[in-house]
């Protein structure tokens, strides 16, 4: 393979001029080549075999590596559209860094789904004795709304919605699911109930069963 060799250069080098440089180049390719010779020859007699990781190309400048040896990056400039509710059911919990102003104004909402971020609430959307007595929230769910994720903040900021209630209970757990998935659940309407039959008990009349493909 090919060797690259950098050399150091600075005054002593300019001092004895470029042949001397050159010189100094071709003693150091010289014990390259005996060094790479030895240990050819040492791996030989001992029988000592080549694994995969010594395949690869040792490079320290990437832009001389192959594509396949690249891992490639890149940068979320903008957002187009927005797929999820942004809202997330977890827990609060007072901050750990007691003396900052920021324990002063929030809330540290943890959220279930590890895929969302930890957000910051306001204290005020918090419980009146939640700073006081934050152990009695220890396992009450909450719904928390994303709002704002600053680009210098760890932390995304959000709203918290409302309190579900004991985490583990049926009820809780399948409101906290709902919300976070956009799916509404609220009462219909007095339009769409009157659009339902108002002639209680209702069965579908025999002339529109017989147009019917009967699938009970």
């Amino acid at each position: 393979p090919d060797v690259i060799i950098e050399a150091q250069f600075d005054d002593n080098d300019a001092e004895h001029g470029q042949d001397h440089l050159q010189d100094t180049l071709a003693d150091d390719i010289k014990k390259l080549s005996l060094d790479a010779g030895e240990k050819g020859k040492a791996a030989g007699i001992t029988g000592v075999h080549r694994t995969k990781q010594d395949d690869g190309p040792k490079v320290n400048d990437p832009r001389l590596l192959a594509d396949e040896f690249l891992q490639r990056t890149a940068k979320v400039v903008y957002i187009l559209e927005k797929k999820h509710s942004r809202a997330a059911t977890g827990f609060i919990k007072l901050l750990a860094d007691r003396n900052s102003e920021l324990f002063k104004r929030c809330a540290m909402f943890s959220p279930v789904d590890h895929r969302v971020p930890r957000v910051y609430v306001p204290l005020a959307d918090c419980p009146p004795d939640f700073v006081t007595k934050p152990e009695a929230y220890s396992q009450m769910l909450f719904i928390c709304r994303i709002v704002d994720w600053k680009e210098d903040s760890n932390f995304a900021s959000g709203q918290l919605c409302k309190s579900l209630g004991q985490a583990g209970e049926i009820e809780p757990e399948s409101e906290g699911i709902l919300m976070e998935y956009g799916v509404d659940f609220s009462d219909f309407s007095p339009e769409v109930l009157e659009c339902l039959p108002q002639n209680l008990p209702w069965g579908i009349s025999p002339g529109e069963l017989a147009k019917r493909r009967d699938l009970r």
